[in-house]
């Protein structure tokens, strides 16, 4: 599978529109060093065209192409109105 939702992030994306995007995103060293991050966000993106859609149990997950079957799972945390959703699975790319 390309990607695993959580019951409890399925239902909470359900609750927020039923949408999710999860891409890469830079992050950079004080030193120069720099590594690309999976990250999930609760929203379609604003560049559709350059994701794979994914439709999982009435949720559709937005991934970026070089994400896909990787092992990726996609949860949420934190409690009451403080809650994000999150992706884990994926090592650290260069």
């Amino acid at each position: 599978m390309a990607i695993e939702v959580t019951e409890r992030a399925r239902e909470w994306l359900l609750k927020k529109g039923g949408a999710a995007t999860v891409r890469l995103s830079p992050r950079h060293g004080c030193c120069g060093g720099s590594a690309n991050v999976a990250v999930a966000e609760a929203r379609a993106p604003n560049e559709p065209e350059r994701y794979t859609p994914l439709d999982l149990d009435g949720v559709t997950v937005h991934i970026d192409p070089t994400l896909i079957d990787q092992g990726l799972r996609l949860d949420v945390e934190g409690f009451l109105g403080l809650r994000h959703l999150f992706v884990e699975g994926v090592p650290l790319s260069r």
